[in-house]
């Protein structure tokens, strides 16, 4: 059966159709989107069928960062058949272990470490093999960033999702000010940063860890241009997944000596290092917003168990700059 064939087949079994004989569908656990994910195993071969609204395949984004990354050699779940009407796209199948499952089965430091190091490695491939802009009306994520109005608009949405009755405190109008203030400041930092292709979501729980050790990156499909810290500290400070800041500063290190190496590019430690921690707090914001509007707007409660590990990373990295003081009070009391 071809892979058209196979996804026809998938299609009709997840609408209550008998499907061919040795041919099943299993619905899995899915991200914190909208969209569903079955495996679709038929004889020896096996895929993964993700599941969306109907879609135009021309500008659809996933199909759009799909094609560029493999065509850069970036390591990502193949495309073997499109149904856009259906919201359909049939992919292969890269296991059930992500990273974040991976990294509990670690039995020691230096094999989380060396996890950590793939990934970061897997990150450099992102960000170095995509410099080359794809051809005009190619990938819609090129003509977007991360400038001062969009990561903003990330910390005006936790500010209106801010969850009161969960976190116990809301905040005043006066609050609300500072911290529009003092993130507008770090912001407009970091939109001055130059940009790379970003992944926008990298973290523990899109990466995917193959059989044989392989990592892939999945749910690029918002990936627009953006700072070089972004994505290293969506997986470094990763809401679901505590390192310890020693390990931290080594995978920064370990980045920087990537690029130098890789595009010959030079970066200054102690620059970067402020620039990813500035990052950390707006990135660790926006996901306390993401967390209490999945609970607020869906009734999905289970995401706030990671509300308080995100604010504690923020606390952490407020005290090392004394001049973010009044940002830490209106959070934290000090």
């Amino acid at each position: 059966m071809d892979a058209e064939s196979i996804l026809q087949a998938a299609l009709s079994a997840e609408r209550g159709a008998s499907p061919p004989a040795g041919f099943t569908v299993t619905r899995l656990t899915g991200d914190a989107s909208p969209r569903r994910y079955f495996r679709v195993t038929n004889g020896r071969t096996s895929h993964v069928m993700m599941l969306a609204d109907p879609f135009e395949p021309a500008r659809n984004t996933f199909l759009q960062v799909q094609r560029f990354l493999e065509e850069r050699g970036v390591r990502c779940p193949r495309v073997h058949a499109v149904d856009g009407p259906s919201g359909a796209i049939l992919l292969d199948d890269l296991g059930d272990r992500l990273m974040n499952t991976r990294l509990g089965l670690a039995k020691n430091a230096t094999e989380e470490k060396t996890l950590y190091k793939k990934a970061v490695d897997l990150l450099l491939d992102f960000h170095s093999l995509t410099s080359a802009r794809p051809l005009p009306g190619g990938v819609d994520g090129f003509a977007l960033a991360f400038d001062v109005e969009k990561l903003m608009s990330e910390i005006d949405f936790t500010i209106e999702h801010w969850n009161g009755g969960h976190l116990r405190r809301d905040f005043t109008d006066a609050e609300k000010a500072v911290i529009r203030a003092e993130f507008l400041k770090i912001c407009r930092r970091l939109a001055k940063e130059p940009r790379v292709f970003t992944h926008r979501d990298y973290h523990s729980r899109n990466i995917m860890v193959g059989r044989k050790g392989g990592l892939a990156c999945i749910d690029f499909q918002d990936a627009r241009m953006g700072l070089r810290q972004y994505d290293l500290a969506s997986l470094l400070r990763d809401s679901y997944y505590r390192l310890p800041e020693a390990t931290v500063e080594e995978l920064v290190d370990h980045y920087i000596r990537g690029v130098a190496r890789r595009e010959k590019v030079r970066l200054a430690r102690g620059a970067f290092v402020k620039t990813f921690d500035l990052t950390a707090l707006q990135r660790n914001f926006k996901a306390v917003g993401s967390f209490c509007s999945f609970h607020v707007k869906r009734g999905d409660s289970s995401y706030l168990q990671y509300v308080g590990h995100t604010l504690e990373n923020m606390r952490r990295t407020l005290l090392k700059y004394p001049e973010l003081r009044r940002l830490r009070e209106v959070l934290f009391g000090g």
